[in-house]
């Protein structure tokens, strides 16, 4: 079968597009054939090292999300499920082998079936674009009835956290974007109001459009960079939920936080637990059911063209998912 992979770690042209083993399901595992890989920002900051982490096996082939059929099973898992649709949650995660092949090999709860009126496409932004803005909005008791701002709400996060912020009853949704195409992108998808970071003073801003309190969540994308920031735009008992940052450390202000009674929830979406896993899902595809949910499918690549993708994601040079057809 056909298959990207690297054996060591560095920029885009350490990438290899060619021929490998299809693999087999173990007990417990299904054999997804794939027909989208969806590349995210942890793909190639992983292939680049950018992370500091030495390589956890020695070849790897990468991306944790896609989607496909299910070709076979192993022992234990019910054979009903072959021709099942399915989309792909963690494919890379602990494990050598990710969803930039034609096959996949893997646990079956890791394939959730992907509703009728989901196309391949968009399931393949699901695993972590979807599931992380969805648990950064249930988490810590959740957005009803609150004043939610997303911090870039133009990327992949941010579009499905403003969706999901209204479908979850948020009083408000603001978006932090960075260009006035962004603006309209974030609007589209639910937002209020929108703010340029780069040419309004956000604090000012959220303090304008919330009477003085403050947000009750931030849903964050770069808490080394907006750090400075967040007391003053968090009200009393807020939360931000942080999933994201472009440094290695963020200096907190002690005394504004403290006094405001501020909380931060940091988490990383490969490492919910089966609990937090099976609620982000369930109202998930429980949304995808209804056709309730809006994708920004950018950019459709072959899977020849991986390195090409990486250039692309780490360039920020779409608004919207980067996919690969396998």
């Amino acid at each position: 079968m056909k298959a990207v992979w690297y054996d060591r770690t560095g920029g885009p042209e350490v990438l290899t597009h060619g021929d490998l083993p299809t693999p087999s399901p173990a007990p417990g595992e299904v054999l997804v054939r794939l027909a989208r890989s969806g590349v995210n920002p942890s793909d190639w900051k992983t292939r680049s090292g950018s992370n500091g982490r030495p390589m956890a096996f020695p070849r790897v082939v990468p991306h944790s999300d896609g989607a496909g059929t299910i070709e076979a099973v192993g022992d234990g898992v019910d054979r009903a499920r072959i021709g099942e649709r399915v989309w792909i949650w963690n494919g890379q995660w602990r494990r050598a082998w990710g969803t930039a092949a034609e096959c996949i090999a893997l646990p079956a709860a890791q394939a959730v079936r992907l509703p009728e009126g989901t196309g391949f496409d968009e399931g393949a932004c699901l695993g972590i674009p979807a599931l992380t803005a969805l648990h950064a909005l249930l988490t810590d008791g959740g957005v009803s009835g609150r004043r939610v701002l997303v911090t870039g709400g133009a990327g992949s996060v941010g579009h499905y956290a403003i969706q999901f912020a209204r479908l979850l009853g948020a009083a408000a949704v603001f978006a932090t974007v960075s260009s006035e195409s962004k603006a309209a992108h974030a609007a589209a998808a639910g937002a209020d109001a929108t703010i340029d970071y780069k040419r309004e003073d956000v604090p000012e801003r959220i303090s304008a459009l919330t009477g003085g309190r403050g947000v009750d969540r931030v849903v964050e994308v770069d808490v080394s960079g907006n750090a400075a920031m967040l007391p003053a735009l968090l009200a009393p008992g807020g939360v931000c939920a942080v999933y994201g940052a472009n440094g290695a450390a963020a200096e907190i202000a002690f005394g504004p936080s403290i006094l405001k009674g501020i909380a931060f929830r940091f988490f990383i979406v490969y490492e919910l637990d089966t609990a937090q896993r099976a609620t982000a899902v369930g109202a998930l595809n429980g949304w995808l059911e209804r056709r309730l949910v809006r994708h920004a499918v950018a950019a459709r690549m072959p899977l020849a063209e991986c390195a090409e993708a990486h250039r692309a994601v780490q360039e920020g040079r779409h608004t919207g998912n980067v996919v690969l057809e396998c």
